[in-house]
């Protein structure tokens, strides 16, 4: 009897761990690029995780870009210690990059490059909720 109930507790546990939200999830607020900023919903998608523009914001307040609802952060993998591998979307200029983050709590460092990763753009984003 003991040893049926240690194995339920030990699968009760390995679910609860499958279903555990990626550390990574939640609302994100990106620095300004080009006088903008906004606030990037993180969800799993797949065995990754994406973003998506919830909310944009310029000095002036609020307000309503083309933008609300597109992905700006693409398929990022996990690859362990707070790092992940994807691409990222530049709105600025509609391309998109190698992406990489690295999360530390409740701040999220996110790189785009180029010519394989010798020329990267860098922002550090803030977590929200």
């Amino acid at each position: 009897m003991k040893q049926i109930i240690a194995t339920c507790a030990v699968s009760l546990a390995l679910a609860g761990a499958a279903f555990a939200a990626d550390p990574a999830e939640g609302l994100w607020k990106t620095q300004p690029d080009d006088g903008a900023y906004a606030y990037v919903d993180i969800k799993p998608c797949g065995g990754a995780v994406c973003g998506t523009i919830a909310r944009t914001f310029k000095d002036s307040g609020e307000y309503q870009s083309k933008n609300i609802g597109k992905t700006l952060v693409i398929d990022m993998v996990p690859q362990g210690g707070g790092a992940y591998e994807g691409q990222v979307w530049r709105p600025s200029n509609d391309k998109i990059y190698i992406g990489k983050m690295d999360l530390n709590g409740d701040s999220l460092k996110l790189r785009g490059c180029v010519a394989g990763g010798l020329i990267c753009s860098k922002q550090t984003w803030t977590r929200v909720k």
